[in-house]
């Protein structure tokens, strides 16, 4: 019978043959995570790194500190450099337009890629200038004019490069489309707002309109900022840098800022509507038209006077239009040999048989002064806005026809001089 002391050591050596396999696959995990907390670079030197699509690039540079991506600058530009080398030897050795086209589609990739690397190192306070330097001395293409076939060539293999003419035509499609469903949009929005605008009574013509205009604009707007990011341009810089030059822009637009201010207080208050006759400035004649910055008045000869909507809501505004009816007052003067009593009558009897004069409020007719050369009434019927001008003109063409036929003048002004001779 076998001692078991004997066997112990070899029982012994036996356990520990066993156990080193899973010894070796504990400790694996723990050499592979070592490897794996250091960063491998994106930009493979096989090529492959061309393969990543920009959206995913973009993700996976996020998490990397700022000296992980200086190295992964580096490695791009190694990559942008070895395509332009290619086609720089390529190019003296007149190689075929196929593979030229190639290399410049893959070159494009590659930069396209490095910019990328490179924006998100600036955004991380690294210092980029010397990649973002060297991505633009070789951005552009390279060609000798003066070759006429290699120009050629060049230009052909663009247009059917990847991302060369065929990815910017998917942009200006895409760009022009974007700009068309807006448009569609902004016609249907601005045509809700109309039909809103006109199915309420509290909104003048003036303010309706420039509802109707502000809100087409405001769509449009929004489109062409959607199609600019989509087409890959960065609106926030854009935005930022229109808002950097808005105390400039201010500054030389103060007087239009000033009709604009203006133009609204206009549309708010609605001191007039189009169409309505008024007096602004001296001015006298028909509102034709309201923007933000002018107010087109028609005058009765016809002739468009633009005034600016700071002399406008600057100045007395007269609205002969505001109300639904007005007074017609007139002036008319008899001599003083003449019967005034007749005179009274006879108006009275022109200004009741008058079709356009109102009964109520009821004219007036009396005699109001003793002039210098005549003995004057005032008359002074009511008729609606509208009719205003055509009762004046009637009433003084009767007046001077009936005065006439019952002899009753209508003096001139005159001046009797005495002649005393001194005794």
């Amino acid at each position: 019978m076998m001692n078991f002391r004997s066997i112990l050591p070899v029982l012994a050596f036996l356990c520990v043959w066993a156990c080193l396999p899973l010894l070796g696959a504990n400790q694996a995990p723990d050499e592979t995570s070592a490897t794996d907390t250091q960063p491998a670079s994106l930009a493979l030197p096989d090529g492959k790194s061309l393969e990543i699509p920009e959206k995913h690039l973009k993700l996976l540079l996020q998490p990397l500190t700022k000296d992980e991506l200086e190295v992964e600058a580096g490695a791009w530009l190694d990559i942008v450099k070895g395509k332009v080398t290619q086609i720089s030897e390529l190019t003296i050795k007149a190689g075929p337009a196929a593979e030229l086209t190639k290399l410049r589609e893959e070159k494009a990739l590659a930069i396209t890629r490095f910019r990328m690397v490179i924006a998100e190192l600036e955004s991380k306070g690294g210092d980029a200038s010397a990649f973002l330097d060297y991505a633009n001395a070789v951005g552009g293409a390279q060609v000798d004019v003066t070759d006429a076939v290699a120009t050629w060539d060049a230009f052909t293999g663009w247009l059917v490069a990847k991302e060369g003419g065929v990815k910017w035509g998917l942009q200006a499609l895409k760009f022009l489309g974007i700009i068309f469903v807006f448009w569609i949009i902004a016609r249907f929005v601005r045509r809700v707002v109309r039909r809103a605008a006109e199915l309420s009574d509290r909104f003048s013509e003036l303010l309706e309109q420039f509802m109707v205009t502000i809100s087409f604009r405001a769509v449009m707007c929004i489109g062409l900022l959607v199609a600019l990011g989509t087409v890959g341009v960065n609106v926030g810089a854009l935005l930022a840098v229109i808002g950097g030059a808005s105390f400039i822009i201010g500054f030389a637009l103060q007087d239009t800022l000033g009709n604009f201010a203006s133009g609204v207080m206009l549309l708010i208050y609605r001191p007039f509507d189009v169409g309505d006759v008024v007096e602004v400035g001296g001015v006298n004649g028909k509102i034709d038209s309201v923007s933000l910055v002018s107010t087109t008045i028609r005058t009765f000869d016809n002739k468009v006077v633009l005034v600016p909507n700071r002399n406008v809501w600057g100045q007395v505004i007269t609205n002969a239009s505001a109300s639904n009816t007005r007074r017609v007052d007139m002036i008319f003067g008899i001599g003083y040999e003449d019967d005034a009593d007749k005179a009274r009558s006879i108006l009275e009897r022109i200004v009741s048989r008058h079709e356009l004069v109102l009964e109520d409020p009821e004219p007036v007719i009396q005699l109001h002064e003793l002039a210098d050369s005549s003995v004057n009434f005032i008359c002074r019927p009511w008729v609606n806005t509208g009719d205003y001008w055509q009762v004046h003109w009637d009433v003084i063409q009767q007046v001077k026809a009936e005065f006439d036929r019952e002899g009753i003048s209508i003096p001139y002004p005159q001046q009797d001089i005495h002649i005393h001779q001194a005794g």
